[in-house]
């Protein structure tokens, strides 16, 4: 729990990193952790489904992303299938000090960049075992 000088309940966010073009893949999974995010009290974002950018709004799109990632207490990347996009977001949080999860279902291509640079690396099987296993890992921020 973060309170700030008002003595005032801030809730934590988390910035959801996921590629754009395979987010509907991993509708089951984001569902979950929108569900366990929420009854936790953090607020999940997912940027993919909140923003939507025109091809010459590049510029647009990445400043936006920053903003929603230096306002995010911690980074969650969804790195199943490799994306750039996804890699370049993980860099920033990382060059801002953030906390990072990276996120693979088993049997995937492993990403030693992404692993690099992330906290805490999460192979799940399938949703249910993602949420399981980050139920245990949002305790943990909680106490913090």
């Amino acid at each position: 729990m973060v309170i700030d000088s008002l003595n005032n309940y801030k809730m934590k966010k988390a910035y959801f990193a996921i590629s754009y073009v395979n987010r509907k893949l991993f509708d089951k999974e984001v569902k979950g952790l929108l569900n366990l995010f929420q009854k936790n009290n953090i607020e999940l974002l997912v940027f993919v489904d909140n923003y939507t950018f025109k091809e010459d709004q590049e510029k647009e799109m990445m400043k936006t992303a920053f903003e929603e990632i230096d306002s995010s207490d911690f980074l969650i990347a969804e790195l199943t299938t490799k994306s750039i996009g996804v890699g370049i977001e993980i860099g920033y949080a990382y060059a801002k000090n953030k906390s990072i999860f990276y996120l693979y279902r088993k049997g995937s291509e492993y990403s030693t960049t992404a692993s690099g640079c992330s906290n805490t690396i999460i192979a799940y099987e399938n949703e249910q075992d993602l949420v399981k296993i980050m139920e245990k890992q949002l305790k943990l921020i909680l106490k913090s």
